[in-house]
């Protein structure tokens, strides 16, 4: 497989917006936990004058049209910052795109252009792997709704003004609907915001919903369809926890490389030495293994007629053998740097912090096993075995 001169340049571009714009950004935000208040109005200009912005949504809703092969190539690069600065340029949620007309105009269009800004709130403090556990339920009150609950790490809480909010309509988890709720709508309360082990240049609070009305217009899709929207929203997410995980093990692998020829002990780089050696080529040989894999299957779900069961039941395997992948390579990196790999001012220190949550978020390991599992059990192993045919 050969990139096209069109992938190449974009997967560049990509690179030198992560050189130029995300990485000089690092030591900030990580010093400050964020960004000074112009750091983030210059980094959202650039997204811009790059043309970064929205690049998972078609150009008539304001977005940059790539497919989620364009999307993997950039998000890999973008997966070289630490701080989670890949979440600077802004990438509205897909379920988005099945709104109405008026809902697009509300939400996804100027979300697009980054003058809005969406956060998905789904898990709950029972419910996380299970969706079907949401207690969050919407209740019809005459024309409008009157939704109650609490939100648990919705991501990118703190700078968004809008919430896909994931509810069970009068409780009944077959009922699964998605609302689109302001954040400044009456009965929307920061309840706080947790601290985390990583840094990360947004937050991830928890918001309640106390007897929020809204209105009809403000369900996405259909009462029932909440669970799909969602999957869809996880299985391009899956996707790109793969490129960035990829991304990192490849930053974190090029500086273990470099700092084991310029490191000496004993009289000569610790690269001669075979154990640090051998460390270097597993993380080479296993980086190879997950890259080869998201590049096929990012390939196979954009523009090989994946269909929307196959596209689940590969994402779950991109995201399980990528994020796991990634863990082993950084925890590698570290022990190559030794002391100075527990130091924060390190990019592999921040990367073995960041990266731990790719195994959790977006559903766990876990949850991809079942998912690979169920694929099995139902239509064999050769969605794994096999090699997809041109549609």
């Amino acid at each position: 497989m050969r990139l096209s001169k069109v992938d190449r340049e974009l997967k560049q571009r990509a690179r030198d917006f992560t050189d130029q714009v995300l990485v000089p950004l690092e030591d900030e935000c990580e010093s400050n936990s964020g960004l000074t208040p112009e750091s983030a109005s210059a980094a959202k200009q650039a997204v811009l004058d790059w043309d970064f912005h929205a690049i998972n949504h078609a150009e008539t809703d304001g977005g940059r049209g790539h497919d989620l092969f364009g999307q993997m190539l950039i998000e890999e690069q973008w997966g070289h910052a630490t701080g989670a600065l890949w979440d600077i340029p802004w990438r509205p949620a897909i379920p988005l795109a099945t709104g109405t007309e008026e809902q697009k105009e509300r939400f996804l269009r100027p979300a697009s252009r980054g003058e809005r800004r969406d956060a998905d709130a789904i898990t709950e403090e029972n419910a996380g792997s299970d969706p079907t556990m949401v207690e969050t339920t919407a209740k019809r009150d005459d024309a409008d709704w009157i939704v109650t609950g609490e939100k648990w790490h919705v991501t990118s809480g703190d700078v968004a003004d809008f919430f896909l909010l994931h509810t069970n309509v009068d409780g009944d988890p077959t009922k699964a609907t998605i609302f689109l709720i302001d954040k400044d709508t009456p009965g929307v309360r920061l309840v706080r915001t947790p601290a985390y082990m990583h840094t990360f240049v947004f937050e991830h609070p928890i918001f309640a919903f106390e007897d929020v009305r809204v209105g009809e217009d403000q369900i996405l899709g259909e009462i029932g369809q909440g669970f799909e929207l969602t999957k869809d929203w996880f299985v391009e997410e899956r996707l790109m926890i793969g490129a960035r995980t990829v991304g990192a093990a490849a930053r974190a692998l090029d500086l273990s490389l470099d700092f084991a020829k310029g490191r000496r002990q004993f009289g000569q780089p610790i690269v001669a030495f075979q154990a640090v050696e051998f460390m270097l080529a597993d993380m080479a040989a296993e980086l190879m293994a997950a890259k080869s894999m998201l590049y096929r299957i990012c390939w196979h779900a954009a523009r090989g007629g994946a269909d929307r069961k196959e596209l689940h039941a590969m994402a779950a395997a991109v995201k399980l053998v990528c994020s796991e992948t990634a863990g082993r390579i950084v925890d590698k990196a570290v022990q190559i740097h030794g002391g100075r790999g527990y130091m924060r001012e390190q990019p592999v220190e921040r990367l073995w912090r960041e990266l731990r949550v790719d195994r959790i978020w977006e559903g766990t390991s876990e949850i991809q096993r079942m998912v690979i599992g169920n694929e099995l059990r139902k239509r064999g192993a050769g969605l794994y075995t096999g090699w997809p045919s041109e549609p």
